[in-house]
């Protein structure tokens, strides 16, 4: 019967054994070690520890080790690992491997014990293997923390490699093979690499994916941080440190030790085929990949070998092998720049100012753009730096399957640069200045063929704040002066006329002829536009240098904030300007020899016998007296 004087705590309900509170009490003890050592430095590791540890509480069988913990709710690779880890540890400090319980069961006899010692027998059990591991449990999980630390700063410190076909490792391969091209300069712009490393990569340099802000020049950034590449001057050119010339030269060996592997491969199976013809189906896939992979490695090789066959097809047919070799052998000039556009393989286009077509009076804007649509004229609407119409040769690019927009299309620009005024926006840019500004921009551009293209108002004219014979001898002077082609018409539809005529009359211009990119930064590239069409072959400037390289307000050098304070003075125009630049590049320059001269009159007229322009005229003794006068008096200018 029940005795109410027996303690309740002494109740046992028949031959029940007592259920251990927890299997694992050793798994429990270091993973409330880890989370106090957690809450301790204030990681947010202490709640994903209290989880696992309420996972674990609830499990009713023993562990054998941390992998088969990983069934429970809230265990991870990470935490499995550390249990791992501690077991070994204490096996070791404790024997050479798990000790089983003697009733024959699979769990260790350290993890089968119970957590709370209801009889001494139990507690003792427990406590023997729990005192030695107790005192030192602190001490390997620092030990296994730090060797962690050690292995994600060895991760760290391993060497850079981009990504096969990924920006960086097409930007490292561009600037290496042109750094060992005869007569190379040694560093690239940013238009040009940006176009030689285009066909070694797979994503776009200046379009970004669908979802994204980045393109693949995004990588420059992390070249530059790893030193592998160096950016300097403005514009900005690029060229490869020690290091990345190391690293660029060893991805180029193996991308070209990939390909001969691949050709004797392909030159095996021609001669496997002499045999009897067996058809594997399964390897189709295969061999289209590595077509296709092949064709982009030997994208750059082929379009040498062209350069070359181009180059050479005046003098007479000659054969690939010549070609090849000969291709190896040349120097600067048209092939320095790595790419050109045979005959066939452009549009040329016409490319219309964003400022032409809107703003302002719009109705009278969209009726260019609705003339220009109407008369059949492929053109195309950006922003323009200088000028406001030009015609581009633009490569034919054919739409790849599966991508949402087509390759990017090279262009050039064609040599040919319209200006268009009307006679009220002459007469406020000669008042503002924006007149002789304009001129000197144009012929600074690297264009070859300015145009103004200048529209009469008709009697809207007369009321002008500028009376029309000066306004006229203005136009005759940018055409007998400056040496820029006049267009008069009388209205926005002979301008469209005229605009339309000049891009069937350069369609018809550059139809056979085989057209090389080069770099205005080169001097002596390009020659005479006659002896190049004679040739049936063109240098000209990619757009996107000749559109950076128009910039109004980019960073200037000093000798171009020289030649602006010269052409403040009055009298000093640009070929005046430039005529004083190229005897006295820099200000200071100029106060030196001021310097040397021995008397005041010397020092007024050093400037008087440079010539200037075509006629080869004196800049005169008044004007050099002036710009003397300008740098050297300290007082007001008499």
């Amino acid at each position: 019967m029940f005795d109410a004087n027996m303690p309740t705590d002494q109740v046992c309900l028949g031959r029940k054994r007592p259920v251990p509170s927890c299997p694992n009490p050793l798994f429990l003890q270091w993973l409330t070690e880890l989370r106090d050592s957690a809450k301790e430095k204030g990681l947010k590791t202490q709640y994903v520890y209290q989880k696992a540890i309420n996972s674990l509480k609830k499990y009713p069988l023993p562990l054998k080790n941390g992998k088969e913990a990983k069934i429970l709710q809230n265990f991870g690779d990470g935490i499995c690992k550390i249990l791992d880890e501690r077991l070994q540890k204490h096996y070791r400090e404790h024997g050479e491997g798990p000790q089983f319980s003697a009733d024959g069961s699979d769990a260790p006899i350290h993890l089968a014990t119970s957590c709370q010692g209801s009889n001494v027998a139990s507690s003792k059990q427990m406590e023997e293997p729990r005192k030695e591991p107790s005192g030192n449990l602190s001490e390997p999980m620092k030990r296994t923390q730090r060797e962690v630390r050690k292995e994600k700063g060895t991760k760290k410190k391993r060497e850079y490699v981009p990504q096969k076909r990924s920006g960086g490792y097409a930007v490292l391969l561009t600037l290496y093979r042109h750094a060992q091209m005869p007569g190379s300069k040694g560093f690239m712009f940013r238009n040009e690499l940006q176009t030689e490393a285009q066909p070694l990569c797979e994503k776009s340099f200046t379009v970004p994916d669908l979802g994204s802000k980045y393109t693949a020049w995004s990588s420059v950034s992390t070249l530059i941080q790893k030193d592998l590449l160096v950016k300097t001057h403005n514009p900005a050119r690029y060229s490869l440190t020690d290091q990345g010339l190391a690293l660029a030269e060893r991805l180029d060996s193996e991308e070209t030790g990939m390909a001969k592997e691949h050709g004797e491969q392909m030159s095996g199976e021609e001669d496997s085929r002499d045999g009897p013809d067996v058809v594997d189906l399964t390897l189709v896939e295969d061999e289209e990949e590595q077509e296709d992979k092949e064709s982009c490695r030997s994208s750059k090789t082929s379009e040498r070998l062209a350069t070359a066959l181009s180059v050479n097809q005046a003098t007479g047919h000659i054969s690939e092998s010549d070609a090849a070799g000969k291709s190896q052998t040349l120097e600067t000039g048209r092939t320095a720049m790595g790419w050109h556009l045979p005959p066939g393989s452009y549009d040329i286009v016409l490319c219309v100012d964003v400022i032409e077509t809107t703003g302002g009076s719009s109705g009278r804007k969209q009726e260019l753009v609705k003339e220009l649509q109407r008369n059949c004229v492929t053109f195309d609407i950006r922003k323009l730096n200088v000028g406001d119409f030009l015609w581009v040769a633009r490569e034919k690019v054919t739409p790849v399957p599966g991508q949402l927009r087509p390759p990017v299309g090279k262009e050039l620009v064609l040599d040919y640069i319209i200006e268009r005024k009307r006679m009220d926006d002459l007469c406020g840019s000669i008042i503002d200045g924006r007149f002789r500004e304009q001129k000197f921009r144009l012929k600074r551009c690297g264009l070859r063929k300015p145009i103004y293209l200048v529209e009469e108002c008709g009697s809207a004219a007369a009321h002008l704040s500028i009376p029309e014979s000066t306004l006229q001898q203005a136009i005759v002077n940018t055409q007998v002066v400056d040496g820029f082609f006049v267009k008069r018409v009388q209205d926005v539809k002979e301008s469209a006329a005229y605009l339309t005529i000049m891009t069937r009359y350069l369609q018809k211009l550059y139809h056979n002829c085989t057209l090389f990119c080069h770099s205005r930064e080169l001097e002596g590239d390009g020659g005479d536009e006659s002896e190049q069409t004679a040739n049936l072959s063109c240098s000209l400037m990619a757009f996107t240098e000749f559109n950076y390289g128009a910039i109004k307000n980019k960073c200037q050098t000093v000798r171009e904030v020289f030649a602006r304070q010269l052409m403040q003075i009055s009298g000093v125009s640009g070929d005046k300007a430039a005529a004083v630049l190229e005897h006295y590049s820099t200000v200071s320059s100029l106060l030196q020899a001021y310097d040397r001269c021995s008397s005041e009159s010397e020092k007024e007229k050093l400037l008087s016998s440079i010539k200037y322009g075509k006629l080869k005229r004196n800049l005169g003794p008044a004007l050099s007296r002036t710009i003397y006068q300008l740098y050297c008096t300290r007082g007001p200018l008499s």
